[in-house]
């Protein structure tokens, strides 16, 4: 079944009944607001969790993504379907600017340079007249789906969101599952055997990030038009924060770990958010836990625990 294990196959069939019974239980916008985040989340995982590349600049991309979408919605009047692809375009433009410049450094010296880059798009989104500064973009309108589709209702923009989730996430377990996906995983293991093998790595991982920014860009273009606003928080460094704990909690290199990351700390947002700060304590004490006691994250220390491949 497109490549998935039989572990990944029942995971996969559970993830989507999920997806399509969960509007009947839970409010549509924070469902839409964890397969958005779920999204960027895999995209992040790509890199760091195949590739071995720390990127602490990932909320550019998805900001980007934000703000595009939302700019071209509200003032050319483009669909849903274009606006959101314009965002994802923009991330992997983005990508493939500041990969180049960052590729060819590994381990913290990467991480910095992306940070650095990363927090020179924020300080252009605040000078930048397009993005609304401190004020962002306000009251985006949900453009209809191939023109004709109105999405004005949460049930209509959940399926989109969920198409679009679940259409990211089958591309991501595919580019994971091939050959090139295969050569990525000879890198992270052992750069130097796979250089000596005659693979031009330095290509690859840029390949690669580019592929991760622009699936960043599409979940963060999708979750412009769910909530109607692209502000300054999500080109932020906390958000670059956010989503490493979400791979993390979740799981680093199994395919359904981020979405599991995702859904847990979207959902300790949302419920907990009557304790206010208490909320980023009870984050910071679960991160810690999953560093000290499970490193592998939920569904990574499940997977060992019943020796499956998720």
């Amino acid at each position: 079944m497109l490549g998935f294990t039989r572990a990944q196959a029942i995971g996969f069939v559970a993830m989507v009944a999920v997806i399509i019974i969960g509007p009947a239980v839970l409010y549509p916008v924070f469902l839409m607001k964890v397969l958005c985040f779920a999204l960027f989340a895999c995209a992040f995982n790509l890199l760091i969790g195949y590739v071995g590349l720390l990127s602490f600049g990932h909320a550019a991309y998805f900001g980007m993504g934000c703000y595009v979408t939302a700019w071209t919605a509200k003032n050319l009047g483009l669909s849903a379907e274009l606006a959101i692809l314009l965002g994802g375009l923009t991330g992997a433009g983005l990508g493939a600017v500041f990969g180049w410049l960052a590729i060819r450094r590994s381990g913290i010296y990467f991480a910095m340079i992306t940070l650095a880059l990363a927090q020179m798009v924020y300080f252009v989104c605040i000078q930048a007249p397009f993005t609304g500064g401190e004020d962002g973009i306000q009251q985006v309108p949900r453009p209809p789906l191939f023109g004709a589709i109105s999405l004005q209702s949460d049930m209509a923009m959940y399926w989109l969101v969920a198409g679009v989730f679940l259409l990211g996430f089958l591309l991501i377990h595919r580019i994971v599952h091939s050959p090139f996906g295969q050569v990525l995983k000879a890198i992270r293991e052992n750069e130097p055997r796979a250089t000596s093998l005659g693979y031009r790595t330095d290509d690859y991982k840029w390949v690669a990030f580019v592929l991760s920014c622009f699936l960043s860009g599409i979940a963060g273009g999708t979750k412009a038009l769910v909530f109607g606003i692209a502000t300054l928080t999500d080109v932020h460094w906390t958000m670059h924060g956010e989503v490493v704990l979400m791979a993390l909690v979740g799981g680093l290199g199994t395919v359904f770990g981020p979405v599991a990351g995702a859904l847990i700390l979207n959902g300790m947002e949302n419920y907990l958010a009557q304790f206010g700060s208490w909320v980023t304590v009870t984050q910071g004490v679960i991160f810690v836990l999953c560093v000290v006691a499970f490193r592998r994250g939920v569904i990574g220390e499940l997977a060992a625990a019943l020796r499956l491949k998720l």
